[in-house]
């Protein structure tokens, strides 16, 4: 995946690069790429860069007096990336000088570009920050705000030879200092307002970078682990795993909040009782059996929505952390005011959700991961499993399909699928308990039978 789509950039966007372990990478990686889609890209810094990172850009400009917005604007035409600073730094022959912050606004206000990228702050090249009180230095007017962790930090010992400001990280948690840095340490730094999101301005959306991730194996799952517990804080929008000075796409996955919606409404007419409190395994339900396995898949967000006998579903998952919704309207609007309901209830925070059915106890957890793994990877906004050609459920739609969902009078979920063919992805599984439900007394029976419970 492309850093571009995984941070979501806008044309007008200002973006700030804050925290330690390849900011410049990441920023140089971005203008590539708008670059390469003929968007003009202007780029600075705020504190100070190397003079050789510099001279990466196509064009570098020093803003003096002499310089002019017209010549920046000239400059940006011919090479449509140009990066600007103030002056060499008196202390340090091979850096230069980024401008005040003071002067973005009127930068934004002079030079027509597409974008600005900001280097917001420093890290010594270390490849995990915790900022000190006058840090970073981010400029009021952006609107996008990166936060960069190298995870090749993990593991390794909490203190200031790797970890920048590592001290004030262990005064506030009363972490021990030369203690290996673990997941939930470096998420805790990354969403603290006082430390990783400090000056983030507060219209400014956040997403995290964490640099240096290979594709795979334990590094990768160590860095899925941090990304998950990151997105517990509600002012951070995204977390992408990847690296920046990879050959190929620098992005291999995105994690972002997905919520599940359990349909549990109906009223089981076929069955001639309700499906969801139906024996199951081991004295649990079918609703109990189905909204455990997706509480193991820590997903942000469970809301189960009742209908028909709606206080003994909501009994049945009260000691599991779900929230139930009850959807006065059942037996109207077929499914899709349940699934209204479902998506009323959900933060405005949440990316995406699944629609799960409340009738289907043989879906298999590792189905449901295929689907979120394929929407953390990019392949598309809306998603569904696939056995032999045939689409099951569940099926999960990125937040801007949400409106659409809600406007919907009657139907289902599968009439805003039909309108956008070329989002849907499909994600072909080797199980076909995306297709089995119980409507029917004989069709609970055969899947107990099938799952060895009779």
């Amino acid at each position: 995946m492309l850093l571009r789509e995984a941070l979501r950039v806008q044309r007008g966007d200002v973006v700030s690069f804050v925290g330690a372990g390849g900011k410049t990478a990441a920023l140089f990686r971005l203008a590539a790429e708008l670059r390469a889609e003929s968007w003009r890209v202007l780029a600075t810094t705020t504190t100070r860069v190397a003079s050789y990172e510099v001279a990466q850009a196509p064009a570098a400009v020093q803003v003096t007096g002499a310089v002019t917005s017209g010549h920046i604007r000239d400059q940006l035409g011919e090479h449509s990336f140009v990066f600007l600073y103030a002056a060499g730094d008196a202390e340090n022959a091979h850096k230069v000088v980024g401008l005040p912050p003071a002067a973005i606004a009127g930068l934004i206000d002079s030079v027509n570009s597409d974008v600005l990228l900001i280097e917001a702050d420093g890290a010594r090249r270390l490849p995990f920050k915790v900022p000190r009180a006058h840090e970073p230095v981010i400029p009021p007017e952006t609107t996008l705000v990166v936060l960069v962790a190298g995870v090749d930090a993990l593991d390794q010992p909490l203190d200031e030879a790797h970890v920048y400001n590592a001290a004030r990280l262990c005064d506030r948690y009363g972490f021990v200092e030369g203690e290996r840095l673990i997941p939930p340490w470096m998420a805790v730094a990354l969403r603290d307002p006082e430390l990783g999101l400090r000056g983030v301005p507060d219209d400014a959306r956040v997403c995290v970078l964490l640099n240096k991730t290979p594709g795979k194996g334990y590094v990768h799952r160590r860095a899925r682990r941090v990304a998950q517990l990151v997105l517990r804080s509600a002012r951070i929008e995204a977390v992408a795993l990847g690296a920046m000075q990879s050959p190929g796409e620098p992005v291999w996955e995105v994690q972002r909040r997905v919520a599940a919606i359990v349909l549990a409404a109906g009223e089981s007419a076929r069955m001639g009782q309700p499906k969801p409190l139906l024996p199951w395994d081991r004295g649990q339900t079918v609703i109990e059996v189905i909204v455990a396995r997706l509480v193991a898949l820590r997903l942000a967000e469970i809301v189960v929505v009742t209908g028909h006998r709606a206080e003994d579903v909501a009994r049945a998952v009260e000691y599991l952390p779900v929230r139930v919704v009850h959807n006065p309207d059942y037996r109207q609007g077929e499914m899709i005011s349940s699934v209204q309901a479902g998506l009323r209830a959900l933060p405005q925070e949440i990316a995406a959700c699944l629609m799960v059915m409340g009738d289907q106890p043989a879906l298999s957890a590792c189905v449901v991961d295929q689907v979120l793994l394929a929407y953390g990877h990019g392949r598309g906004e809306i998603i569904a499993p696939v056995y032999e050609g045939r689409r099951g459920h569940p099926v999960l739609f990125d937040s801007r399909y949400w409106p659409e969902l809600l406007a919907l009078e009657a139907g289902a979920p599968r009439d805003v699928i039909a309108r956008y063919p070329d989002r849907l992805h499909l994600v072909p599984v080797d199980d076909d308990s995306i297709l089995r439900d119980i409507d029917t007394p004989e069709q609970y029976r055969r899947e107990r039978r099938l799952a060895g419970l009779e």
